[in-house]
């Protein structure tokens, strides 16, 4: 299986500080992965690379097929090249309802003049009431995004990120103030979503990364420490030392 994104050699130093040292990571084009580690292991900053708000020291970054390098992108390009991220804190149009907020979300020409001139069709409307079936959100399509909770608002924000249909989608602490129902359908969203697309899920939560039940890699200091099923890399001497202090 040829990877979907390859970074190799990467490390990034703010003042004198290593926040990446030497990170090598893979990913396939349909597969889960979960990404532990201590705080200040340098995950935030690996996803930082990837969409290229931050460019590393040294190394390479290589996306699809062609092995294309990210690095001489801009964070818009990458994005555009199919790299989708979720931070922790869901940025939706509150006022809008949960249908204008994915129908604006779908991938479309982007131009102001375009925007403009957007009349959704049919299968605009389809997709939209799939991308709500897909998130658990049908009831709730002709409801106000900020009236919905706050479980329900990062389903949506899902959503969005699905509608543009990314090939790989960054999640950043999905299970985060969410009650163990909602866990449970987040679980679910992210699964599906890995069937089709690369999913790599940043997390602290070990029950929920269990619950995703795919490979884990863990970050230590701005590299990785162990790599396997989160049982392998739990039993990992050196995992409990760092990270799991038991």
């Amino acid at each position: 299986m040829s990877a979907l994104l390859e970074v190799s050699g990467v490390s990034v130093s703010f003042d004198g500080f290593k926040a990446i040292n030497n990170l090598t990571f893979q990913i396939g084009a349909a597969e889960m992965r979960a990404v532990i580690g201590p705080n200040g292991a340098g995950k935030t900053t690996f996803m930082d690379i990837i969409t290229g708000k931050t460019k590393p020291d040294e190394g390479h970054v290589l996306w699809g097929e062609k092995s294309i390098s990210l690095l001489s992108m801009s964070e818009s390009r990458i994005a555009q090249e199919g790299i989708g991220r979720k931070f922790q804190r869901p940025t939706i149009f509150e006022d809008q309802t949960v249908a204008d907020n994915l129908m604006l979300a779908l991938k479309k020409n982007r131009s102001p003049l375009a925007v403009l001139r957007f009349r959704p069709r049919e299968e605009d409307h389809a997709k939209v009431a799939d991308l709500a079936e897909q998130i658990g959100l049908t009831a709730a399509l002709h409801r106000k995004s900020g009236e919905l909770s706050h479980g329900q608002k990062q389903w949506l924000e899902l959503g969005m990120l699905l509608a543009q249909d990314p090939r790989l989608l960054l999640v950043d602490e999905p299970a985060a103030g969410m009650t163990p129902a909602e866990r449970e359908h987040t679980t679910e969203i992210l699964v599906e979503a890995a069937k089709t697309r690369a999913v790599v899920v940043v997390e602290h939560d070990m029950e929920f990364v269990r619950r995703l039940n795919c490979k884990v890699t863990v970050l230590h200091e701005g590299s990785v420490l162990a790599e396997g099923s989160l049982d392998h890399v739990t039993a990992n001497e050196k995992v409990i030392e760092v990270y799991l202090g038991r």
